[in-house]
């Protein structure tokens, strides 16, 4: 069994190494019939016999609940091979090889290739890995160890190991191959994915182009420039005068790089030939194009966004005959007609009610709940229900696409402009369409064509439409000339941003930029970036230079802080801390752009404060002198007590940089990088670099692994978090074309990793990219490297991470009347509603608050007036209430609009929890700071400028 063994890691092995040799010792088949290309593939028969299936052994007393939770795991891959095992072999048993067998043909072996394309390669693969398997389950009690095997054969695992690695304990041995593992399959899934994408989309192209019978727009479509990023079936709808639906149908929409494209769709084309099971074939639906407009003339209006029209112009509906469909105050229904009829009614019996008020005030009798008091009441209730209906058409609005077209001017000459209305599937989809309709314009400006290029294969490559786009740039400092020196993200929610304003704006928040200044003074700059561009809002002086920023979130109520006073935390709120060259540390507040400084202290040694870092209850300043100062959070303030610092010393030369590494900071000093472990500060070091001279300037983590750069090079290096293992060495020279004269070679001056590409800024103003793993694996560079070709003047003095998460209310469908017309304008379909209010409840037992009431109004302010009660309940029921002389709170079923369970609750759903995690939509965006702008396109003429400015680069919305 030990021969067995040692022959199947050697079989592994070899059979590893094979695949990055593409497999050429590999026997080859002779192809006779020309069926199948077996270039590779060993023709192998493994039998059960010799190779058993692996099997567990029993469990072994004494195990950790992490071990046994590992073998459950491990039992459960075992499961899901030997099931996909199965699975193949009656694929081709049961199908293939009828298939091929059959007199006369059902299939032509043409047809039956692309069927079961190498099935019975991957059947061999995946029998080869069992046995492998096998070997690392006889033993697991022994080891633990499976992650080696996953990257060995991560190609043809069914299995993701990302289980596995959640309950593997660091300093487990597997550990860090289970990681590796984990990079392998996440870079093997993007290229699946990218690759299907690009088939996709050059199908839904073709398809298109099909179907187009204008010469014109055929030949744009057939262009090699054309993209598609986004298509999607959407319900267009053609509201009438008062918001009723006139009519509503699918279209299919396109969105390419350069235009807008609405097609009808034609199910019923979707199979041709003739019926002959041989030729049924589904080749997608045929399409018939409604209508095309270049991207840069279309626009998205929301309700209450509306531009006052034009006397030169003339605005129309799509689908509506006459040339204008408004009504008498100017404006369009463009809302669901349920809600805006609702609204009307509302409105209507509102005024009746003022009349019956006004007419009750002329009564000559006294009764109980008929006056004017009862008439005011009735009037709150329904204002209160018109400002509920306002915002359910508010909410509906979440998931209506709205856009302005540009049409054939009329015969006059005047330009004509129609309005479309497409209802999207959910929230999320018109968010995507919205920002994906923002930066498809944002890449058609010149800065971004193109924006990026691969070095690496001659500016071959293509720049995919995720890649960053420069959204802007702008000056700071002006006109003082000053060093940049910082820059940072403030992050603040602001609850007044619009739907479709939160899909096109910056992430939510401030910008601080800090400048070195002098060495009598330094200044800091906020920009607010709740908008397309960069705001200046405040700047103030500084007693002496800044050199570095760190932004602090409020320190949370756990077990350590329960002693401390929480109602004093809980004010304090985020800061940001500012290390300045005199040695003093300054805190402000974060809350808004009044930047008041809460606290200022110096630590005991008066040097530079080259670098800050949190971690927990503790701050951390890096030292020109080779030491760390570490600050307490004073007990009942919060704030950092500068009477609790200590020092830790870490070198001789200056510490350049603080990392976060989970409980621990590492800082850089020389060629060294020492990890200091959380309060007890004890230290560990380690050496990065060969040479002595050389030291770390910037770290930067993602999942298991921290890149590093150096004072002099082009390259980068990766080590691992737990085992500080040298994993990966890069270089990022860049080819001499872009460099300016008398630059020689590149140097790294800034770092950053933002949702899977690393960003390396160089001290001759270029801006590099490279992939990286997202997930919890190791941070491999695993693709081609792309340059901007925007670019400072000088040094890239840094990169700054700005990213936020749209808040869960724009993401609610408050309303699901908006759903009506989605399915071809069935007004009278029961709905429910989930924006259910109650202003007060009768009862006040669960029974009574499950059956979700929308409004339940009492009149309190009449119950002790004398006279008859009126009522709006049968005779039968309020019996008792008319036999009864005691006044109590009046029946307020008059104000109901449904008490049935049955409409308006729901059944159990997913958790909020469950929603937050599913819907999680981010915006996110980088924002460099250096000197001056240029382009390094070859045939760029722009001017060259020496002026302090930022650039912002913006990315697609990630849900």
């Amino acid at each position: 069994m030990k021969a067995a063994r040692n022959g199947t890691k050697d079989g592994l092995e070899k059979t590893k190494i094979a695949m990055m040799r593409k497999v050429s010792f590999l026997s080859k088949k002779d192809c006779t019939d020309d069926i199948e290309e077996d270039s590779g593939y060993l023709d192998v028969t493994v039998s059960e016999l010799k190779h058993p299936p692996p099997q567990l052994s029993p469990m072994p007393e004494g195990l950790s609940s992490q071990q046994v939770v590992r073998r459950h795991i491990l039992g459960s891959i075992i499961q899901s091979e030997r099931s996909y095992l199965d699975s193949l072999k009656r694929i081709l048993l049961e199908y293939k090889k009828p298939l091929m067998e059959a007199e006369p043909r059902i299939l032509s072996l043409k047809k039956i290739q692309p069927v079961f394309y190498r099935l019975k390669e991957i059947l061999q693969c995946h029998s080869m890995f069992q046995i492998a398997l096998a070997s690392r389950v006889a033993e697991w009690d022994n080891t633990e160890k499976i992650g080696d095997l996953f990257v060995a054969s991560v190609h043809i695992s069914v299995c993701v190991p990302q289980d596995m690695l959640k309950n593997t304990p660091v300093g487990h041995q597997d550990r860090l191959p289970l990681q590796l593992a984990l990079t392998e399959l996440e870079t093997l899934a993007e290229k699946l994915n990218e690759q299907k994408r690009l088939a996709e989309q050059l199908a839904e192209i073709q398809q298109l182009t099909r179907s187009v019978s204008d010469r014109n727009l055929s030949k744009q479509l057939n262009s090699d420039q054309k993209q598609l990023i986004l298509s999607e079936t959407l319900i267009e709808t053609v509201y009438g005068e008062k918001g009723q639906v006139l009519k509503s149908k699918e279209r299919k929409v396109f969105l390419l790089n350069d235009m807008l494209v609405c097609a009808n769709i034609n199910p019923s084309d979707c199979f041709v030939g003739p019926p002959d099971i041989s030729s049924l074939v589904p080749i997608g639906p045929k399409y018939a194009v409604k209508w095309s407009a270049p991207l840069l003339q279309v626009q998205v209006v929301e309700v209450g966004q509306e531009t006052p029209q034009r006397k030169d112009s003339i605005y129309q509906q799509s689908g509506s005959k006459r040339l204008s469909s408004t009504n008498s105050q100017g404006k369009l229904f463009l809302g669901p007609p349920r809600l805006y009829q609702d609204l009307q009614e509302l409105q209507h019996d509102l005024s009746v009610v003022e009349e019956v008020t006004l007419l009750v005030g002329t009564l000559q009798g006294s009764y109980q709940n008929l006056n004017t008091t009862v008439g005011q009441d009735w009037c709150m209730a329904l204002q209160r229900l018109i400002r509920i209906k306002e915002d359910e058409i508010q909410c509906a609005n979440k998931c209506r696409l709205r856009l302005m077209i540009p049409g054939k001017p009329d015969k006059s000459g005047r330009p004509v402009s129609f309005t479309v209305v497409f209802s999207t599937p959910s929230p999320i989809s018109k968010i995507s369409w919205v920002n994906r309709l923002h930066l498809a314009k944002i890449a058609l400006r010149n800065e971004n064509l193109p924006g990026w290029v691969c070095v690496e294969d001659d500016e071959k490559t293509k720049p995919p439409f995720w890649c960053p786009l420069l959204a802007c740039q702008l000056p700071v400092f002006t006109p003082k000339m000053q060093d940049l020196k910082a820059g940072l993200y403030n992050p603040v929610h602001c609850s007044l941003l619009g739907f479709s304003a939160a899909s096109t704006s910056l992430p939510q928040g401030y910008l601080w930029v800090a400048s070195g200044g002098d060495d009598s003074h330094g200044q800091v700059e906020i920009f607010s970036l709740n908008r397309p561009t960069p705001r200046s809002v405040k700047s103030f002086s500084l007693a002496s230079p800044v050199l570095c920023l760190e932004y602090i979130t409020e320190p949370s109520t756990d077990e350590e802080l329960e002693t401390q006073t929480s109602e004093v935390l809980s004010k304090i709120g985020n800061t940001i801390c500012v290390g300045l060259l005199d040695g003093n540390i300054l805190v402000y507040g974060s809350v808004d752009t009044a930047a008041q400084c809460l606290l200022t202290f110096c630590n005991p040694e008066g040097c530079p404060v080259l670098c800050l870092k949190h971690s927990a209850n503790f701050l951390f300043a890096g030292l020109s002198n080779g030491k760390v100062a570490v600050y307490n959070r004073k007990g009942g303030e919060g704030f950092w007590d500068p009477d609790s610092c200590r020092h830790v010393v870490i070198g001789c030369a200056p510490v350049l940089k603080l990392l976060q590494i989970d409980e621990c900071v590492w800082a850089s000093c020389a060629n060294q990088v020492s990890v200091i472990e959380g309060s007890s500060l004890r230290t560990q070091s380690f050496e990065v670099h060969p040479d002595p001279m050389v030291s770390v300037t910037h770290m930067v983590r993602a999942g298991g692994g921290v890149w590093m750069a150096f004072s002099e090079g082009s390259s980068l290096r990766l080590f691992h978090t737990e085992t500080l293992e040298h994993l990966q060495e890069i270089n990022i020279s860049t080819p001499s074309a872009y460099l300016s004269p008398g630059q020689k070679s590149v140097c790294v001056t800034s770092l950053l990793i933002c949702q899977g590409l690393l960003w390396v800024g160089t001290a001759q103003g270029i801006i590099v990219t490279l992939p990286v793993p997202r997930l919890e694996g190791i941070p491999k560079i695993t693709g081609k490297g792309m340059t901007s070709l925007n670019a400072h003047n000088g040094p890239v003095e840094f990169l700054v991470a700005t990213s936020s998460i749209l808040s869960q209310d724009f993401l609610k469908r408050d309303s699901t009347t908006e759903g009506v017309d989605s399915s071809g304008g069935g007004e009278d379909k029961k709905v429910t509603n989930s924006s259910q209010e109650s202003l007060q409840q009768v009862d006040g037992s669960p029974q009574a608050k499950a059956k979700g009431v929308l409004l339940q109004y009492h009149l309190r302010s009449t119950s002790q007036l004398p006279g008859k009660l009126l009522t709006a309940r049968p005779e039968e029921s309020s019996d008792s209430t008319q036999d009864s002389l005691e006044h109590t709170l009046e029946d307020g079923s008059i104000y109901e609009l449904s008490d049935d369970p049955e409409v308006w609750v729901r059944g159990p759903g997913p958790s909020s929890k469950e929603v937050a995690r599913r819907e999680k939509v981010t915006s996110a965006a980088i924002i460099s700071g250096g000197k001056g702008f240029r382009r390094l396109a070859k045939s760029s003429n722009s001017p060259d400028s020496s002026e302090n400015t930022l650039m912002v680069w913006q990315l697609p919305i990630t849900v």
